[in-house]
C-alpha cells in the first residue's frame, strides 16, 4: 500500500473526572522526526506515544498534541472546619469589640461566613494517575489507524498520478524510439555534407581516418542506451509502487536517475524531434518527482 507522508486524525475520549482530545498530523521529511506534545504531569505516557507511532510510521515529520482537563464535579465543594473556626472566632471578636464601642451589628448569615476566604475550599480528587495512562494508551491504536487511513487514501491518489506520468514517460520513451531511424538517416546527411567539406578543403587527408571519426562521433550520440534504461526505470518504479514496504526514498532515488537519463539523451540528441522529446521527459519527471517526494 501507498502511503502519503501527509496525514491527520483527531480523537476524543474521557474517564470520569477526566476528559482528553488527541490529534495527529504530519508532513514531508527526509526521515522520522517526532514531536509529542502531552501533559508534563502525566508519567509514562510519551514512551508509549513514541513507541506507537514509530511501529505505524516510517517517514514524515509528525507531531502528536495531547490536551487533557479535569471536568467540575458537583459536591466538588468541602468546609475547611479549621478555616470555619478562625472565622467565627474573627465575627466573634469583632461583635464584641462593637458592643464595647456602643455599636449593635447586624447578625451574620452563613452564606457570608460561606465567603470568607479558605472556609469553603473544592475538594482535591484521586491524583493516581495510572488509570488515565491506561485509558490514554489505549486509545493511540485507534488514532493511529485512522491516521493511516488518511494517509493511505492520500497514498492512493499519488499512486494514480505517478502511474499516468510513468505511463506519459513510456509513451514519450517509445515516440524516441521510433524517431532513431529518421535520426541515423538524418545523421547520416549530415554527416557525410561534413565529410565533403572537409575533403573539398583539405589536401593529403585520409579518407578512412576521417570517415572512422566520423563513425566514432555516430556511435558516441547514440541514445538506444538511454532509451533502454529509460524503459527499464519504468518498470522498476511500477515494481516499487506495487510494493508492501516504504517506498518513498528508493523512488526519489529513481527520478534521479530518470532525469539522468533524460538529460544525456538532450545532450546527444542531435535532431530537433528527438530534442523535444528529452525536454518534454525533463518536464514530466520533474513533476514526477514533485509527487514522488509526499510518498512515505
Amino acid at each position: 500500500m501507498t502511503k502519503s507522508m501527509t496525514g491527520f486524525a483527531a480523537l476524543k475520549g474521557a474517564l470520569p473526572p477526566w476528559s482528553w482530545s488527541w490529534d495527529i498530523r504530519s508532513v514531508n521529511a527526509r526521515g522520522l522526526d517526532m514531536r509529542i506534545r502531552v501533559p508534563d504531569w502525566i508519567d509514562g505516557l510519551e514512551p508509549a506515544v513514541r513507541k506507537a507511532v514509530s511501529a505505524s510510521v516510517a517517514r514524515g515529520n509528525v507531531t502528536v498534541s495531547l490536551r487533557v482537563q479535569r471536568d467540575s464535579e458537583e459536591g466538588a465543594l468541602a468546609l475547611n472546619p479549621a478555616a470555619l473556626e478562625r472565622a467565627l472566632g474573627m465575627l466573634a471578636e469583632i461583635d464584641a469589640t462593637a458592643a464595647r464601642n456602643g455599636m449593635e451589628l447586624a447578625p451574620s448569615r452563613a452564606v457570608d461566613i460561606a465567603g470568607m476566604r479558605g472556609v469553603v475550599e473544592t475538594a482535591q480528587g484521586d491524583d493516581d494517575a495510572a488509570p488515565l495512562v491506561k485509558a490514554l494508551t489505549a486509545e493511540l491504536p485507534a488514532l493511529l489507524d485512522a491516521f493511516d487511513a488518511m494517509r493511505a487514501h492520500e497514498g492512493a491518489s499519488l499512486r494514480d498520478i505517478i502511474t499516468t506520468q510513468l505511463d506519459q514517460v513510456a509513451a514519450l520513451v517509445t515516440e524516441a524510439e521510433a524517431l532513431l531511424d529518421a535520426r541515423t538517416e538524418d545523421q547520416a546527411a549530415t554527416l557525410k555534407a561534413a565529410l565533403a567539406r572537409v575533403m573539398d578543403h583539405t589536401d593529403g587527408v585520409d579518407s578512412d581516418r576521417v570517415e572512422q571519426e566520423l563513425a566514432l562521433i555516430a556511435v558516441k550520440s547514440d541514445v538506444r542506451e538511454e532509451t533502454d534504461r529509460l524503459k527499464a526505470h519504468v518498470s522498476q518504479a511500477r515494481s516499487l509502487l506495487d510494493g508492501d514496504e516504504p517506498r518513498g526514498r528508493k523512488l526519489d532515488f529513481l527520478m534521479q536517475e530518470f532525469n539522468r537519463e533524460a538529460n544525456t539523451l538532450c545532450s546527444k540528441a542531435g535532431f530537433q524531434p528527438l530534442t523535444r522529446i528529452g525536454l518534454d521527459l525533463k518536464a514530466l519527471i520533474d513533476q514526477m518527482r514533485e509527487q514522488v517526494q509526499n510518498i512515505e
